[in-house]
């Protein structure tokens, strides 16, 4: 019985192909719709996740103020490399500890200039920051004890200053002095946070310190926290000296901050996830109004179909007959419009995750929840109108005209 309704359906379907394109169109898009927001918003969360995971492994981030953001140190002491060595040195689980100071400078080498953010750290910066090198080395020891000009740049900086030629051993002029160019970065990709991570410069601590800053204060410091040790429990620890260095009283707040990149991970991703879901219900309206157009074509093929259905029920068919077969042809409408919008929205999903330069993550689970919500929309807006048709009255049915 269903088979042979299902093979009416098709017929009907295919007598009238403009009128039934145009009836799933409305499912075609609410379900492509919804695919492609939630597959789009996965790989937006993807991508957030692996540009704070490029910031560095369990890292904590030390810098003055009450709060992140602009003016949030204002007033607020720097600290000195004596804190960074106490951390190292009196907190338990720490991997790395880099004390830095960062200067915006104009780089230039012979005809070309570049404006970037010079850097003044320790090799654990690298470390703490997961940089690996593509040429070149990271500072010796002598280099970072005398302060001497030597700089590891990042791909941003090659491109610009450098072009396609090799950075190793060439020299830039950062304000009045040249600096050697001893390691190129490894690329990052693109920016965290509205930020090019590979538009760095690096060089020894005392070597900004003496030539840019002309002090022996530092920043920031980074904090890499070995892996099975709990980053809640060393943030605690490292807060707790910092207030007994900084000499902060019991009932004062603390004058520095410390940032935990997994929390900013998790937040960030918490907030992908919820515009994820809010994109998702906006464009499941469309399937709501889908359904209202199949419910009207329905409704129009009960009126041109009265007297072929006022016969069925004349020569013996049961109302239930009737009303799957309507039902039946308005699921298969709908669940043709939804197998259509699935591969529509693989298709666009591809082409816009590459236009965005986001992951692509196919997820079963959304189409197959899309599919069965437009066959459910079929069943929920088919049967209005099946019950109309079931329910004709037979005689009154033959008359029609």
């Amino acid at each position: 019985m269903i088979w042979n309704a299902l093979l009416l359906s098709l017929r009907e379907i295919r007598r009238n192909l403009t009128r039934s394109f145009l009836t799933v169109l409305g499912i075609m898009i609410g379900v492509s719709a919804v695919i492609t927001m939630v597959t789009l918003g996965n790989g937006a969360t993807r991508a957030v996740q692996d540009q704070i995971a490029s910031l560095g492994s369990n890292l904590i981030i030390l810098r003055p103020g009450q709060r992140l953001g602009p003016g949030g140190g204002v007033g607020a002491p720097n600290f000195k490399l004596a804190d960074a060595q106490a951390i190292e040195s009196q907190v338990s689980g720490v991997e790395a500890v880099a004390p830095s100071i960062a200067r915006s400078a104009t780089i230039v080498r012979m005809a070309r200039n570049w404006t970037s953010s010079v850097t003044g750290s320790t090799n654990a910066f690298f470390a703490t920051g997961n940089w690996t090198l593509a040429e070149g080395r990271y500072f010796n020891d002598t280099e970072e004890r005398a302060g001497r000009a030597v700089c590891v740049i990042g791909e941003t900086v090659r491109r610009e200053l450098f072009g396609a030629q090799s950075p190793i051993g060439g020299d830039m002029r950062i304000k009045q002095f040249s600096c050697e160019v001893i390691g190129l970065l490894a690329s990052k990709g693109q920016s965290t946070f509205g930020m090019d991570q590979d538009d760095v410069i690096v060089m020894p601590l005392r070597t900004v310190q003496r030539r840019l800053t002309g002090s022996q204060d530092v920043n920031s410091i980074r904090i890499s926290v070995q892996e099975g040790v709990s980053v809640d429990r060393a943030m605690a620890a490292v807060q707790q000296l910092m207030r007994e260095r900084r000499k902060i009283g019991a009932n004062e707040d603390n004058n520095f901050n410390l940032m935990d990149t997994r929390q900013i991970a998790e937040t960030l991703t918490g907030t992908t996830r919820v515009l994820t879901m809010l994109l998702g219900a906006v464009a499941a309206v469309s399937l709501i109004v889908g359904g209202i157009g199949i419910m009207n074509i329905m409704l129009v093929s009960v009126t041109e179909r009265t007297r072929e259905i006022g016969i069925r029920l004349a020569i013996g068919a049961l109302e239930r007959d009737v009303l799957l077969q309507f039902l039946i042809e308005a699921v298969t409408l709908a669940c043709l419009g939804g197998i259509i919008g699935i591969v529509l929205a693989t298709v666009a999903s591809y082409q816009l995750a590459q236009m965005m330069q986001v992951p692509f993550l196919f997820d079963a689970r959304i189409n197959v929840v899309s599919f069965l919500f437009s066959a459910a929309i079929g069943v929920v807006f088919g049967y209005f109108p099946a019950r109309r048709a079931a329910r004709l009255d037979p005689i009154e049915a033959l008359r029609h005209e």
